[in-house]
């Protein structure tokens, strides 16, 4: 995973250009509406999603794989805390946060790894706090494509595997950490005219007081 990342970054840069995800718009507001103040986001990348939050009053804490991606933030002014290594290294810190919000990262993992993911995340969370996963859906145009590897698991190209989510598999994962609202968003390439857009799941949780 490492490597794969590294060189998508090496070649591609600031591939899905700057301008935030629309589940990452949401999610600012819902956070700025449940006064959350600082956010956890695993998976940073180069930071397309950091920004919005920021702009909103909201101290950013990153999580990322790649060096180059890090260096890219970096080099657009991104100037915040940002661990270096993968999420099955979690927790980076023994800090706890207002909000997390993962975006595109919790389909890639393994069940082994989505299960410490979720579970470090919530570990990571204020009483109180909120956290938001995007995941990818059943729906999605390269669901079944590739090799199988598990039921609704495929490796659709090499070295990129992906788990499909729908209700019942979010119910089962996220049942014991607060689950409280599944909605199904189109996300746009936004950067990629005439791409069509992709059918994820947004998955809010909030941990008991």
């Amino acid at each position: 995973m490492t490597e794969f990342w590294e060189t998508s970054f090496i070649k591609n840069q600031t591939m899905w250009g700057f301008e935030p995800a629309d589940s990452a718009i949401l999610t600012k507001d819902y956070f700025k509406e449940k006064n959350v103040k600082d956010v956890l986001i695993p998976g940073i990348g180069y930071g397309r999603n950091a920004k919005v939050f920021m702009e909103n009053g909201m101290d950013v804490t990153g999580i990322e794989i790649s060096k180059t991606a890090i260096e890219l933030a970096r080099e657009s002014g991104l100037e915040i805390p940002i661990f270096h290594g993968p999420v099955s290294d979690m927790p980076f810190d023994d800090r706890q946060y207002d909000g997390i919000f993962s975006y595109a990262l919790l389909h890639l993992l393994s069940e082994e790894e989505r299960v410490k993911f979720i579970r470090d995340c919530y570990a990571q969370l204020k009483p109180g706090g909120y956290m938001v996963f995007t995941t990818i859906s059943k729906d999605a145009p390269m669901y079944g494509k590739g090799t199988q590897l598990g039921e609704d698991y495929f490796e659709i190209m090499d070295g990129v595997k992906m788990f499909f989510y729908d209700e019942d598999s979010i119910k089962r994962d996220f049942g014991d950490y607060g689950l409280l609202e599944v909605t199904e968003m189109m996300e746009p390439h936004k950067n990629a005219e005439g791409k069509p857009p992709f059918p994820f799941m947004v998955i809010t949780c909030r941990k008991e007081i």
